[in-house]
């Protein structure tokens, strides 16, 4: 049946291709920013005289194939100053097209990266595109702009935990969350424990969530995609962009090298929290450290015009030590290498060699006796052939083959000193090669109905490095066999098909219609709901099945007043199967048999989500309301009852507000509202050997406080000129000083005695911040 139904999908995407052929030319081409040439990903190419048109990729470039006529082609960009060209198409063109930011008005203030109708028009739900633009309007915790902060308040999203870098989609874990920087994949997407988030904001050019409806070419995680793509350097003059604040610096050096062709780009930023430690009296603090480093770069050299490579890299580091005797490192770095080529108008593809690296190191040096350290890394080598096909205006094809070597060492320990009475342990590493190859077409059937249709299949095999393999029976092992070295032992494969369809009623409202199915290899141990940087990434084996997930979702879009105002309306229902979650009490580091604290079992989500946005304007920002609920049913957990998911908030609002003042002020602020998380909780204690034991609640059957939390900044506008610009951004996060739980736990009632007492503890109070931004 599934084969037949795959054929099905084959012969209905190549036969409503051969149907629609006919002789016709292509224009193709890339559209950019005049004033840095830096790629505009999404501007839409728009045929007045048949009302149809397309979009750009993500490296800016644009195809579409048209029968021979005069036309006026309309180039535009949300706010750029759009372009309208006569074409004469006798026969196949190229037309690079440069367009400019429009005067910034303040009645034409413009906050998304989408086309005015895109809410409508486009073919794809359950997706969010934030601009840098709009991510640095959002007050931030001590001024630092973060992405992953401005995601937590889409509908659908949620933070983990406080001040984290966590985030939960739709009910989804935290791992669930496939975040890719420049096509690498980032395995820990946080700074000083989830405060920060490891992306500059300066330094990126476009950022796209798919909370459901995901395309063929992503796979490997159940709940979401975040992909991230960093700007490619400004070719028409050397630029930097910086800032200077409270607890940190960042400086961006952009520009061309000899001539427009050949562009860098190189970003860096620092906290200085550790340069305070040591004005203290104290001696311990001075000699502690606590700060983060990272820095991005890249390299863009367009050859010719079929032609383009680029080199992309990000490395970052968190030291953090007290006083000596205890310290930590961890870190990521990424590396792309792409090559863009045109081998035809009509036919676009990227070949990308990509690494990606994570590791963290701890040491504890109490004394000479006491003196070690514990170490664990992750490594990723991958490649990747991505192809784009538009044969006519009613089909745009993509297709590919993506393959990834995974590394990961689940962790070393051992003596730092020849006097350390600590010994030597050693876990076992785990290896394995996971392919993928895709094939979609979006089609238009008539002026109205619009297609989606695609597959993805996905194959994971576990390679061995010459150590024994385990194989369990009910948690047990039951068996021990000896591989070769590189052999495969293991395999494991599934079709991954994904369908969406757009109804448009008129240019003003539409109704959406998606299904999903993704299987995720690799999952992160965790005893932590929020995440941290000692959690161990493993993958499938023989005792560990891929989890995969089934979305259902519908939508109804509706814009309002010239496209000024767009609302959004979505239900969702995901079906989890082979859910992993660990035992009561698991004992998740440094364990060499993991796999026996792993327990399956099922789950489901379902929600809804609704959205009102205003994207022009003085005052712009949105409006969101999530109601959703998220379950799981583990046969060894909770006496095999269902239980609440660690991220099972059913009501989330968030309230996101810009307002231009006047030429010189704007005001910003935010607001959220979750439920509080499920927790388990001691209900009672008894007496065992003289020390009273905790008695638990079962899983996740009591909530912390509900969470809530405002946000306010000003930025003054200090300069404005075409070669340097400047402004100092006030802000205060958690204005009303709302003391949300980081965590609850209990100790002994002095007031009491024999009774237990609950107590908080909560990260932040207000903190002010200020922070000066500039450009030249």
């Amino acid at each position: 049946m599934q084969r037949q139904t795959i054929l099905a999908m084959v012969f209905l995407l190549f036969s409503g291709i051969a149907a629609a052929e006919e002789r016709k030319f292509t224009i193709n081409g890339n559209i950019t920013d005049g004033a840095t040439g830096e790629d505009l990903i999404g501007a839409t190419v728009y045929v007045k005289e048949l009302k149809t048109g397309t979009s750009t990729n993500v490296y800016g470039f644009y195809s579409i194939t048209l029968p021979a006529g005069d036309y006026h082609l309309v180039y535009s960009y949300v706010g750029y100053t759009q372009r309208e060209i006569p074409v004469k198409l006798e026969q196949n063109a190229k037309m690079d097209i440069a367009l400019d930011e429009g005067s910034n008005e303040l009645e034409e203030v413009l906050i998304t990266a989408e086309r005015r109708d895109a809410n409508v028009s486009k073919a794809e739900m359950s997706v969010e595109r934030l601009s840098a633009k709009t991510i640095s309007r959002i007050p931030a915790l001590m001024g630092e702009v973060d992405v992953i902060k401005a995601i937590q308040m889409l509908p659908g999203v949620q933070s983990t935990s406080e001040g984290s870098s966590g985030f939960s989609v739709r009910g989804g874990s935290q791992d669930q969350n496939l975040i890719l920087l420049d096509e690498a994949a980032v395995y820990n997407a946080s700074h000083l424990m989830g405060f920060f988030s490891v992306f500059n904001n300066d330094a990126l050019s476009d950022v796209k969530l798919y909370k459901g409806d995901i395309p063929a070419t992503f796979g490997g995680r159940l709940s979401s995609v975040l992909d991230i793509h960093s700007r490619n350097g400004n070719n028409q003059r050397l630029s930097a962009t910086g800032g200077i604040g409270l607890i940190s610096s960042r400086l961006m050096i952009e520009g061309p090298i000899a001539d427009e062709r050949l562009t860098f780009l190189v970003s860096g930023r620092r906290t200085y929290a550790d340069l305070f430690l040591k004005l203290s009296n104290n001696e311990d603090l001075k000699k502690s450290q606590l700060y983060f480093y990272d820095m991005n770069a890249k390299l863009n050299y367009r050859i010719n015009d079929n032609n383009r490579i680029f080199v992309a890299g990000y490395f970052g580091q968190d030291v953090m030590s007290a006083a000596q005797m205890m310290g930590m490192k961890f870190g990521n770095k990424t590396a792309t290498v792409r090559w863009n080529h045109t081998f035809s108008p009509k036919l676009f593809s990227n070949f990308s060699l990509i690494g990606s690296f994570y590791n963290y190191r701890m040491e504890t040096n109490i004394s000479a006796l006491i003196d070690e350290y514990w170490k664990t890394q992750l490594q990723d080598y991958g490649f990747k052939g991505d192809f784009s096909y538009q044969p006519n205006p009613y089909h745009h094809l993509k297709f590919g083959y993506h393959l990834t070597y995974h590394r990961f060492s689940l962790g070393e320990g051992g003596p730092n000193s020849n006097t350390s009475l600590i010994q030597f342990v050693p876990l076992p590493s785990q290896f394995a090669i996971e392919h993928a190859l895709y094939l979609s077409n979006e089609s238009a059937v008539g002026d109205h109905l619009t297609l989606k249709y695609g597959l993805r299949w996905g194959l994971f095999q576990n390679m061995s490095n010459g150590e024994e393999v385990k194989y369990l029976t009910d948690y047990q092992v039951t068996d021990v066999q000896q591989y070769k070295n590189n052999e495969i032992y293991y395999h494991r494969s599934h079709f991954e098909p994904r369908v969406g369809l757009l109804y448009r009623f008129n240019d003003l409202h539409s109704a959406k219609a998606s299904y999903t199915r993704t299987a995720q290899y690799i999952q992160l141990a965790s005893n932590s709901t929020a995440g941290s940087p000692l959690d161990v990434w493993f993958q499938t084996s023989p005792n560990i099945q891929p989890q995969l997930c089934d979305q259902f979702t519908v939508g109804y879009f509706r814009n309002f007043h010239n496209n000024e105002w767009e609302a959004s309306a979505e239900l969702y229902y995901k079906d989890l199967k082979n859910v992993i979650d660990f035992k009561d009490h698991a004992d998740l580091m440094a364990n060499a048999d993991l796999e026996q604290e792993v327990r399956f079992g099922k789950g489901y989500a379902y929600g809804t989500e609704w959205m009102l946005r205003r994207n022009v304007g003085k005052l712009t920002g949105w409006v969101s309301y999530t109601w959703s609920r998220s379950q799981r049913k583990v046969d060894e957990i909770n006496n095999g009852n269902w239980y609440r998911s660690p991220y099972d908030k059913p009501h989330s609002i968030s309230i996101v507000a810009n307002y231009e003042l006047s030429r010189k002020w704007s005001l910003s602020a935010n607001w959220v509202y979750a439920t509080g998380a499920p927790v388990t909780l001691p209900t009672g204690r008894y007496m065992m050997e003289n020390q009273y034991v905790p008695l638990y609640s079962g899983r996740n059957e009591y909530r912390n406080p509900d969470y809530h939390r405002l946000d306010v900044s000003a930025t003054l506008q200090l300069s404005k000129h075409k070669r340097f610009n400047s402004e100092l951004n006030f802000s205060v996060y958690n204005a009303y000083a709302r003391k949300n739980p980081w965590t609850v736990y209990f100790e002994e009632n002095k007031d009491a005695p024999g009774t237990m007492k609950a107590k908080m503890i909560y990260l932040f109070s207000v903190v002010p911040s200020i922070t000066w931004n500039f450009t030249f």
